[in-house]
């Protein structure tokens, strides 16, 4: 039996995300199936899909945002992540980061890109939009600061996130965390055991 192709398409600026990567390792260690992390850019996949962010969607809905700070709670004691921190500057304008995300795939640091900035964005509340902070911040995990920042500005990065995140819109994505096994796609961070068992059947 051939393991199905796992995505998780992702935005540092999502809570839920970040919760997810916290998670897929378990995933992962459980299945032998590598997830292949695919850079969107969230704002971009909002207007492609008409959404908007729970926050400001459900802003006149005071029961359903409770609940969902509830059910976060939930998950957050359920496996154990007591690192994270609700970032004061949410929302951040992920755009640098997520083109540092595609940059750092080209360069070959990858997994120590995400995980510093992932850090830096849910565990120390860091202001991610900045210059500055994304380098001492990269720098910290001792990832070449000035290559990746450098590299976010060539036109094959840039283009590269927008081909991922009009990709993303095509087959069907809205939002992040978004997962596609195969040719199936679910979303959030509650549809876990959904992906799991979607990889472990096909």
């Amino acid at each position: 039996m051939t393991s199905p192709t796992v995505q998780f398409l992702f935005d540092f600026g999502s809570p839920n995300a970040y919760l997810c990567h916290k998670v897929i390792p378990e995933i992962e260690a459980r299945t032998g199936v590598r997830f292949e992390y695919v850079p969107v850019l969230l704002g971009g996949l909002f207007k492609l899909a008409n959404n908007r962010s729970p926050m400001e969607a459900f802003a006149g809905i005071p029961n359903k945002l409770a609940y969902d700070k509830l059910e976060m709670k939930r998950f957050i004691s359920k496996h154990k992540l007591d690192l994270f921190r609700f970032n004061p500057h949410f929302p951040v304008n992920t755009l640098a980061i997520m083109r540092g995300a595609v940059a750092a795939k080209q360069l070959g640091m990858f997994e120590p890109y995400v995980n510093a900035i992932y850090a830096g964005m849910w565990e120390e509340c860091l202001n991610l939009s900045d210059p500055t902070v994304i380098h001492a911040t990269l720098a910290k995990s001792s990832i070449n600061a000035e290559l990746v920042l450098q590299a976010i500005q060539s036109a094959e990065v840039k283009s590269t996130l927008l081909d991922n995140t009009q990709k993303a819109f095509d087959r069907g994505a809205f939002g992040s965390p978004t997962f596609f096994v195969g040719q199936e796609i679910f979303f959030g961070k509650d549809r876990l055991r959904d992906v799991e068992e979607a990889i472990t059947s096909s």
